[in-house]
């Protein structure tokens, strides 16, 4: 059954507080063109407040699993699963709580030859994502188009222990991604090779539809010839467009699968060591944007697989010794850590009776982080110190959301939490899982994020006790 125990709401940020970007979330570029939306990792970038009296207003199940973020674009939801046997299936979904047909289109095989489970950045009216995950080898950025999902260019980065598992970000026209065993790799966006010419990104948009046009009319003439030996075409089929590579930095000898953050003219990456293949470097890195040269190293004690937030000069890495590993739990340990942006220095470093896998999300002075023991904890960006402790009973993998003072977790049973920012005290807490028209309980990967004054939440079954049930992508809000 729903469950839903409301508290005292506390006080609002004031709106000035809310809708003033920092000029490091402005140095992002647009909303959306990063992972959770901005460098301070909020999953939140309108400003406007989630629900106070929260309802499901419209739910999607599926074999899926959804291990990446959702990302809104208009009344557009985009969201990477995982299918059958690791199938990439790359959904756009309708917002609209009354829409006929949810998903809008999908892209699979034969298009997408290796599973997703990278959130997508927007440029535009164009997505940025990229393929491949821990299992694979070799790996393919992609651009496509927000409305239907038409390829626009592909860029390959082979080798082993290559994956694109973080999402992009992408400033000035240069997507920058991490790239497993590739480290870091900057593309220019718009500087396009089509057939051994260079031609910019409307006339490739151009030429790939005429070229489509033909690949229908021939299969509307192989029809009337031979209907049985018709074979409709596939996108696979179309020429690949490819950008131009403007570097690359820390091939083999880093491995990248977190997001990466672009605030200021610097690069921030964040490096794991993996154990069992004894590669990698477990540090973060800042580089110059332009030239990817390095500015300055920084050691880490745990592997940091949510990547950089960012809030004026300060850096919050959060670390963990596990990964998405359910079955590994029992013991885990993680640490929340703050850097000066200028030299790297640490500013100090806590640490956490549980996995921090997610990254931290930073709003109005306070750092929010989610660990594997359970708990939602707040610290102070300034120092460090401890604010609140909001124990949520199950184990969280997924970064919180934060939106106008609330906080927003979901956690290892589906379940959603509303948190007061300032008092760490629950508003109210929905059981998306048990809900009678999910009835679905799944574990939570890629975190909540809120958008319109909705909040959107997907689960993941690949391990953990629900292992092969349903999933669903929801939406909860008012109205």
């Amino acid at each position: 059954m729903t469950r839903i125990r409301k508290t005292t709401r506390g006080l609002l940020l004031s709106v000035a507080a809310v809708l003033l970007l920092s000029p490091h979330a402005r140095a992002q570029g647009e909303a959306w063109s990063t992972y959770r939306g901005n460098a301070q990792r909020t999953g939140n970038t309108d400003g406007l407040a989630g629900p106070e009296n929260p309802k499901l207003l419209w739910v999607l199940k599926s074999k899926d699993n959804y291990i990446a973020s959702p990302v809104p674009a208009g009344a557009r939801l985009f969201i990477s699963g995982l299918g059958a046997f690791n199938t990439a299936n790359f959904a756009c979904l309708s917002a609209d709580p009354k829409a006929a047909n949810r998903t809008l289109w999908t892209k699979t095989t034969p298009y997408l030859k290796l599973p997703t489970v990278s959130s997508p950045a927007v440029f535009g009216n164009k997505l940025i994502f990229g393929d491949g995950m821990h299992q694979t080898d070799g790996a393919t950025l992609h651009c496509v188009d927000v409305d239907k999902g038409g390829p626009i260019w592909q860029h390959p980065v082979p080798g082993d222990l290559v994956h694109l598992e973080g999402s992009p970000t992408i400033v000035d026209g240069k997507a920058y991604i991490g790239g497993g065993a590739a480290g870091v790799i900057c593309v220019d966006i718009n500087k396009i090779t089509l057939d051994g010419k260079e031609i910019d990104l409307a006339a490739v948009q151009k030429i790939l539809a005429q070229r489509w046009q033909q690949l229908l009319a021939k299969y509307e003439e192989d029809k009337k010839k031979d209907p049985c030996f018709a074979i409709m075409p596939t996108e696979d089929q179309l020429p690949r467009a490819n950008p131009h590579r403007v570097w690359q930095q820390g091939e083999a000898k880093w491995h990248v699968d977190a997001p990466v953050t672009v605030v200021d003219g610097k690069v921030l990456v964040a490096s794991a060591f993996l154990d069992k293949e004894k590669v990698g470097d477990r540090a973060l890195y800042c580089l110059d944007a332009k030239t990817g040269v390095m500015i300055w190293r920084a050691p880490l004690k745990l592997n940091p697989w949510g990547g950089a937030s960012v809030q004026g000069n300060t850096i919050v890495v959060t670390g963990s010794s596990i990964g998405y590993y359910p079955g590994a739990l029992k013991g885990a340990k993680g640490m929340v850590a703050a850097y000066d942006l200028k030299d790297g220095k640490e500013k100090w470093v806590k640490d956490v009776s549980g996995g921090v896998v997610g990254c931290a999300a930073i709003s109005d002075g306070a750092v929010v982080v989610s660990a594997t023991d359970g708990k939602v904890r707040a610290f102070s960006l300034e120092d460090g110190d401890r604010r609140w402790v909001c124990d949520a009973k199950t184990p969280l993998f997924a970064p919180v959301a934060i939106a106008k003072g609330v906080v927003y977790a979901g956690d290892f049973k589906g379940v959603l939490h509303a948190i007061d920012l300032k008092s760490g005290s629950e508003n109210w807490v929905l059981d998306l899982g048990a809900h009678p028209d999910v009835q679905a309980p799944g574990m939570v990967y890629g975190g909540p994020i809120v958008h319109s004054g909705r909040v959107y939440m997907a689960t993941c079954n690949l391990e953990g006790p629900f292992a092969r049930q349903p999933t669903f992508v929801a939406c909860v809000g008012e109205k």
